[in-house]
C-alpha cells in the first residue's frame, strides 16, 4: 500500500493567500480551504466578502471552524518533509524560511548577517569571526540577503557603492572614473535616502487614492441605494396614479352603463304607455267594423238608416303621426362620459407635471446671452437678460460665431454633462427657443433640426406651434405659454418644454447624442407685421412649494 507522502503533494496542502503550508485551516462555503487568519486579514482589506479563489460572494461573513481532518494531514506533511530535509547533507531543514548560511555543511542554518565585503552570509556560530577579528570587524554587514554576487559590478568586481543619476544606475568607485566619468553620481546611502522618501510620499499618495477610490465605491453605492428608493417610490406612486385612473374609468362604465339602462327602462314605459292607448283605440275600431259588417248585411231598411247616422263617423283617436319611441337613448352620453375621463386624466397629468417641474427646477442656471453671437438686428439687455428685434443693423465686428442672417443668439454658458433648467418669457407672436450645439452652423440660412444641432420648439403667426425634429411636429396646446422652462438631460440626451405657468408639458427630444457643448439658443423672430418688438426675457426661476 503506497504511504501517504507518495500519493499527496505540497501544493494540496498550501494555503493560497500565504503560499505555505495550512495552519489551522478552514474550509469556506464554496468548498476552498484557506488558513484561517490568512482568510480573516483578507476578508479586513476588501469591502466584498468573497473566495480569493473562485470569487464567490457571500451575503456575510462565514462562520469559520478549523477542518481538524485537514489540519492533522497538513501537520503529517510539514513533519515528513522536516524529515526528508534532514536526512540529506544538501537539504536545508524546513523551518528555514530565509537566507542560509555560506559557511554550513550537512545541516544548513538560518543566516543572520550578509557581508558585501565578503560576498557570503553566516549564521550565528560562523559570524562570530566577524564580530571578533579586526580587520573583519571593518567589513559592512547588512540584514542577510540572497544573490550577493548581484551587488557587485561585472566590470570592475568591485562592490556598487554609487548611483548614478544620469543613467539611474547603481556603479563602483571605478565606474565613475571610466564610464560615468561626466556624471552625476552620489552615494547609494544618499540615492538611497532620496529614493524612501519619494517612496514614502507615493505610498502616501498610493494611499490617499485607494482612500479616494474605496469613497467612491461607497458613494456609488449609496447612489444606487437612493436610485433603488427613488425608483420604488415611482412605482408605487405610478400605481398609486394608475389605480385610481383604472376606478375612475370603471365608475365612468357603470354610470354610462345606469344612464343607458335608465333610459331604456324610461322609453319601455312610455312605450307600453302607448301601447296600452292603442290597444284601447284598436278595441274601439274593431267594435265600430263588427257593428259596420253587421249593419251592411241586414235587409231592414228602416234599421240601417236609422243606425247609419251614429255609425258613418269614425270613433275618435289620436294622431299618432307625430308619436314614436327613440332608440337613441345613448347619443351624447358616452361622449360625455369620455370627456369627463379626460378632465380627469388631464388634471392627473397636470398635478404630475407640477411635480415634475418642482424637482427640474432643483437644476435651474444662470444664463446670460453672449454678445458675440448676436445677429447685428438683435438689441441685447445691459444685463444681457433681454432680445429683441431692431429695424436698422448694429455695427458688429463679424466673427466666426456670431449669426450672420438669422435673428438669433446664444446663451455665454455651455453646458457639456449633467442636468440644467432655465426659463424664459415668451409674450411675442413668434419666436425660436431651445439649446445648440457648440459646432452648429451661423452663417446664412440655418436649419432648426437636430441633424444640424438645434434642438428647438418655435411659434409661428401667434398660434402655430412645432417642435422642429428633422420633419416639423405640429403642436396642439390647449393654453398659450407666457414663460416656458427648458430643462436639458445630457447624459440621458434629452431636451423637454414646459409651460411654467400652465404647469404641462410642451414637448420632448428623447434619445439624442450629445458629443459637445450645447448652448441655450433664441431667437425673437420677425413677425408678418415687421419688427418684433416685444423681447424675449430670460427669467430668474422661481421654486415654487
Amino acid at each position: 500500500m503506497a504511504s501517504s507522502s507518495s500519493l499527496l503533494s505540497e501544493e494540496q496542502f498550501l494555503c493560497s493567500i500565504c503560499l505555505d503550508v495550512f495552519t489551522d485551516p478552514v474550509a469556506i462555503p464554496c468548498g476552498h480551504n484557506f488558513c484561517k487568519a490568512c482568510i480573516r486579514k483578507y476578508w479586513d482589506t476588501t469591502d466584498l466578502c468573497q473566495c480569493p479563489m473562485c470569487k464567490k460572494s457571500f451575503d456575510r461573513r462565514p462562520d469559520l471552524f478549523v477542518n481538524t481532518f485537514i489540519s492533522e494531514m497538513a501537520a503529517q506533511f510539514r513533519k515528513s518533509v522536516q524529515v526528508k530535509a534532514t536526512s540529506g547533507p544538501d537539504h536545508c531543514p524546513t523551518e528555514l524560511r530565509g537566507v542560509a548560511c555560506d559557511v554550513c555543511t550537512g545541516t544548513k542554518h538560518k543566516a543572520l548577517k550578509s557581508c558585501l565585503v565578503c560576498l557570503a552570509s553566516y549564521c550565528e556560530t560562523h559570524l562570530e569571526a566577524h564580530q571578533i577579528a579586526p580587520a573583519l570587524k571593518k567589513h559592512k554587514l547588512i540584514d542577510p540577503v540572497e544573490n550577493l554576487e548581484d551587488r557587485v559590478c561585472k566590470e570592475h568586481d568591485k562592490l556598487l557603492e554609487m548611483f548614478c543619476r544620469t543613467d539611474q544606475t547603481c556603479v563602483c568607485v571605478l565606474c565613475i572614473k571610466t564610464d560615468h566619468k561626466t556624471h552625476y553620481t552620489v552615494p547609494l546611502k544618499e540615492e538611497y535616502g532620496k529614493k524612501k522618501a519619494q517612496l514614502g510620499k507615493m505610498e502616501v499618495e498610493v494611499q490617499q487614492m485607494i482612500q479616494k477610490q474605496l469613497q467612491k465605491v461607497k458613494d456609488i453605492k449609496y447612489s444606487i441605494a437612493l436610485c433603488k428608493r427613488d425608483a420604488e417610490s415611482e412605482i408605487a406612486g405610478s400605481v398609486q396614479v394608475f389605480t385610481a385612473l383604472v376606478r375612475s374609468i370603471e365608475r365612468s362604465q357603470v354610470d354610462f352603463i345606469e344612464v343607458v339602462e335608465d333610459k331604456l327602462k324610461a322609453a319601455e314605459r312610455q312605450a307600453e304607455g302607448l301601447i296600452k292607448e292603442l290597444d284601447q283605440e284598436i278595441t274601439e275600431l274593431q267594435r265600430r267594423h263588427t257593428e259596420l259588417e253587421q249593419l251592411s248585411h241586414t235587409e231592414d231598411h228602416l234599421h240601417l238608416l236609422q243606425s247609419s247616422a251614429s255609425l258613418c263617423s269614425l270613433p275618435p283617436t289620436k294622431d299618432w303621426s307625430k308619436i314614436s319611441v327613440h332608440s337613441d337613448q345613448g347619443v351624447g352620453t358616452l361622449r360625455r362620459a369620455v370627456s369627463q375621463l379626460e378632465e380627469t386624466l388631464i388634471s392627473e397629468v397636470k398635478k404630475l407635471c407640477d411635480a415634475e417641474l418642482k424637482m427640474l427646477q432643483q437644476y435651474a442656471v444662470d444664463v446670460t446671452l453672449d454678445p458675440d453671437t448676436a445677429s447685428r438686428y438683435l438689441i441685447l439687455s445691459k444685463d444681457r437678460k433681454q432680445v429683441r428685434q431692431s429695424n436698422t443693423p448694429n455695427n458688429h465686428r463679424d466673427n466666426p460665431n456670431r449669426f450672420s442672417q438669422c435673428s438669433s443668439v446664444l446663451g455665454k454658458e455651455g453646458f457639456s454633462s449633467g442636468r440644467f433648467y432655465y426659463e424664459v418669457q415668451v409674450k411675442g407672436d413668434s419666436w425660436d427657443l431651445g439649446m445648440a450645439g457648440e459646432s452648429s452652423n451661423r452663417k446664412g440660412d440655418i436649419f432648426l433640426s437636430p441633424l444640424d444641432l438645434y434642438w428647438a420648439v418655435v411659434l409661428r403667426n401667434g398660434n402655430e406651434y412645432n417642435a422642429n425634429e428633422d420633419s416639423a411636429v405640429h403642436l396642439f396646446l390647449r393654453e398659450k405659454p407666457q414663460k416656458v422652462g427648458v430643462f436639458v438631460d445630457y447624459d440621458e440626451g434629452q431636451v423637454s418644454f414646459y409651460d411654467v405657468e400652465a404647469r404641462s408639458h410642451i414637448y420632448s427630444f428623447t434619445g439624442c447624442t450629445f458629443t459637445e457643448k450645447l448652448y441655450p439658443y433664441f431667437s425673437p423672430y420677425f413677425s408678418k407685421r415687421g419688427q418684433n418688438s416685444i423681447p424675449l426675457i430670460i427669467c430668474p426661476v422661481e421654486y415654487t412649494d
